[in-house]
């Protein structure tokens, strides 16, 4: 999967477009107990997220793979 959008929403979930226009919600608050996440338990943190294509990365280092994000969604549309 590539990913051709990443939008922060509330609760820690992200709305994810792939490449073929698919919109999912990727969740991340199950991560947010591991030792590099739990920055992004700020919601200033959790909204500077950045798409790197085949993956998604915040300011703050933590990163997460596109084959992660596609094992973990939900599909909206």
């Amino acid at each position: 999967m590539k990913i051709a959008d990443v939008k922060p929403e509330p609760n820690h979930t992200l709305q994810i477009t792939s490449q073929d226009g698919s919109i999912e919600i990727f969740d991340v608050s199950p991560y947010l107990e591991l030792e590099a996440f739990r920055e992004l338990k700020n919601a200033g943190a959790f909204q500077k997220v950045k798409n790197g294509g085949y993956f998604i990365e915040w300011e703050c280092g933590v990163d997460l793979s596109a084959d992660t994000i596609e094992a973990h969604l939900k599909i909206t549309a």
